[in-house]
Formats: C-alpha cells, sequence, structure tokens
C-alpha cells in the first residue's frame, strides 16, 4: 500500500562516522539563487529549518506558518510539511537522526522533547546572536572532520536546544510549579498520542501509560489547552487522515483500516463530523 514520501538522511562515504544521521547545509549555498520548492512529504529524523533571513510558505500537518526573518521550524520525525523557500533566504537546515543524537541526561531528554514540541519560533532579534555562532561551530566541525567531531557536535547540539528552548517562552513570563507540572503532563501524552494513535484511541490507555486517572488527565488538557483528552485524541485522527488523503493515492476503505477502523462507513462519518468533509471531497479540495 502507498505510503506519505518519507525523507532520510542520506549516507555517504564521505560521511561514514555520521552512519547517514546528521546534516547541516548553508541554505544560500543549497539555494544558489533559485526558489526551492518541497511537496508534501514525512522525515524519519529531525529536521530544523532556521532563518536569518528568509520568505516563501511553510505547512506543517496543514497549519500554515509564516516564512519570515530570525524564524526557527522545527520538526518531529513523521510530521508532514510543505516548503516553498525564496531565493535570497538565509541560514540553515538542519538534520539528525535519533541513533545519532541520544540526549545523554533525562534533563537533555526533556529540553529536547520541549523544544521540539513547538513548530515555529520567532527569534529575538537582539538575542538571536548565539544562535547563529552556536550553528557556524556546528558547520565549522562538520566540515573540518577533526578528531572526535561527532562528539563536539552532540555536545553543541545540547547548547543549541537549551538556548533555543529560552528563545520559545513569551519574555518575562513567569510559570509556577502547577503549570510547569500541567504543561510538561501535556507534552507528553502529545508524543503518546502521536506515537499510539492508530491503536489506542481511548483517554483510559493514556492515562494508564501515565500513572494518571481519566479525571486527571482531563484535568490537565482542559487546564493548558481548554480541551478534553478525547478531543485531542480525535484531533490526532483527522490530522493523521487528512495526511493520508492529501500525500497518497490510497482508497478511502485503505485508510480507515491504516488509522484502526474496520468499518470505513463509520469513518466516513467521524471524518465528516469533525471536518464538514467527506474524506472525498476534502482529497478534491486539496488536490
Amino acid at each position: 500500500m502507498e505510503k506519505i514520501p518519507v525523507r532520510h538522511i542520506k549516507a555517504t562515504t564521505k560521511e561514514p562516522n555520521l552512519s547517514g544521521g546528521f546534516h547541516i547545509r548553508d541554505i544560500k549555498h543549497l539555494l544558489a539563487g533559485k526558489d526551492m520548492v518541497q511537496e508534501l512529504h514525512r522525515h524519519s529524523f529531525f529536521f530544523l529549518l532556521i532563518l536569518k533571513k528568509g520568505s516563501g510558505a511553510h505547512s506543517i500537518d496543514f497549519t500554515s506558518y509564516p516564512v519570515k526573518n530570525n524564524s526557527v521550524f522545527f520538526m518531529r520525525p513523521g510530521q508532514v510539511h510543505q516548503l516553498v523557500l525564496k531565493s535570497g533566504s538565509t541560514g540553515y537546515l538542519l538534520g539528525f537522526g535519533p541513533d545519532f543524537y541520544i540526549p545523554a541526561t533525562a534533563s537533555a531528554k526533556e529540553v529536547l522533547r520541549k523544544v521540539s514540541s513547538k513548530n515555529f519560533c520567532q527569534l529575538m532579534r537582539d538575542k538571536s546572536g548565539k544562535l547563529f555562532c552556536l550553528l557556524d561551530y556546528i558547520i565549522d566541525e562538520y566540515t573540518r572532520k577533526q578528531d572526535r567531531f561527532e562528539d563536539a557536535i552532540r555536545s553543541i547540539l545540547d547548547i543549541f536546544f537549551i538556548e533555543l528552548l529560552r528563545h520559545s517562552r513569551t519574555p518575562g513570563s513567569r510559570e509556577g510549579s502547577a503549570q510547569l507540572y500541567a504543561q510538561d503532563r501535556l507534552e507528553e501524552l502529545q508524543e503518546l498520542i502521536e506515537t499510539h494513535i492508530e491503536t489506542h484511541k481511548q483517554v483510559a490507555f493514556y492515562a494508564d501509560r501515565m500513572h494518571l486517572t481519566p479525571f486527571q488527565l482531563n484535568a490537565i488538557t482542559r487546564s493548558t489547552l481548554g480541551k478534553t483528552c478525547s478531543t485531542l485524541i480525535n484531533e490526532a485522527i483527522i490530522l493523521e487522515a487528512k495526511r493520508y488523503l492529501t500525500a497518497t493515492s490510497h482508497q478511502i476503505n485503505q485508510i480507515a483500516d491504516q488509522l484502526g477502523y474496520e468499518d470505513p462507513s463509520y469513518f466516513i462519518r467521524f471524518f465528516k463530523k469533525h471536518t464538514g468533509y467527506t474524506p472525498d471531497a476534502f482529497r478534491r479540495s486539496h488536490a
């Protein structure tokens, strides 16, 4: 059965030590005076677009984001996106696989989870210099390939993610311990839903995995997003259905089966209830 196109980091004979697990590209050199147009696809790795200067169009999981100066796009493996990047844009494309960058501590793992939970970050212009200095350092290590350059890149990534997390927070905001706890658990829930949505659609499953009661889990989602956990699950199902409808030629019954629905007619009713379109109509409107 046809799948959404998936791009991988290609291993090369010039970079055997990286095993296809990391790359970084200078956007100016990559564009070479031309526009970049990427059709809908997924990545099997973490993907970052870091712009000093930029214009174009970018859609991640069917949400459109502004492409402008001093901005960062961060995509997790499996997310779907389309990108048009206009000539004259500058910055970096960076990709790394989960086998290349493995957070060494629980704190580093938490930072990666937090920073990758937001697809778009507008950098504070007067404080973005440190981020681009870190990227320049990574480029230098990646180009020179001196002894233990891979370890150096991983260490710089640790610092880069911390710095990016600082930018992603609202300046001057202070969150209490209860708010931080709720936000942490919400991000944990979102990661679980993303992983298990095709096979598990019940609130009780996610509550059990998080060692919470369904009531406690709903309290967390209501306090952070103003939504029930069931609503988040339904939104994830609809998002994955949209991915298949726009990026594959699967029949509707095949998509229903892929998403764990034995009865295609039930899936069609579910999709129309939440979008206002039948799956076929949605596909035609995005052809």
